[in-house]
C-alpha cells in the first residue's frame, strides 16, 4: 500500500504511459505481472499503483522505493527486462523520480 508521509523519505516512481485504448487492460496486466513476480521481491520496494487513464489512452505506473539506490539496482536487474519489453511492445513512456514535499488530506 502507498505510503503518502512527508516523515519517510521515499522515493517515488511516476510511469505515465501512453497506449492504444485496445491495449490499456494488457498493460495494466503486464504491470501487475512484473510487481508480482519480480519488483515487489526486490529490497527496498514499498508499493505499487496503477491507474488508468478515463479516455483510455493512459496509465500511471505510480511506485514507491526506499531510495533511488534500491530502484535503480531493481529496474536494472536481468529479471525485469523481460517485463519491460513486454510494456514498450505496446507503449510509450514517461518517466521520473519524485520526493513527496506536501501531502493534505480531508
Amino acid at each position: 500500500m502507498a505510503v503518502i508521509d512527508t516523515d519517510r523519505d521515499l522515493v517515488a516512481l511516476i510511469n505515465t504511459f501512453t497506449v492504444e485504448p485496445r491495449d490499456q487492460e494488457r498493460l495494466v496486466e503486464l504491470l501487475h505481472e512484473a510487481t508480482e513476480d519480480v519488483m515487489r521481491h526486490f529490497p527496498g520496494f514499498v508499493s505499487a499503483n496503477v491507474h488508468v487513464g478515463l479516455d483510455g489512452t493512459k496509465v500511471c505506473n505510480y511506485a514507491q522505493w526506499e531510495s533511488e539506490e534500491h530502484f535503480t539496482k531493481a529496474i536494472e536487474h536481468p529479471d525485469a527486462q523481460p517485463h519491460f519489453t513486454q510494456c514498450r511492445a505496446i507503449a510509450t513512456s514517461v518517466s521520473a523520480l519524485y520526493r513527496l514535499r506536501f501531502t493534505e488530506g480531508g
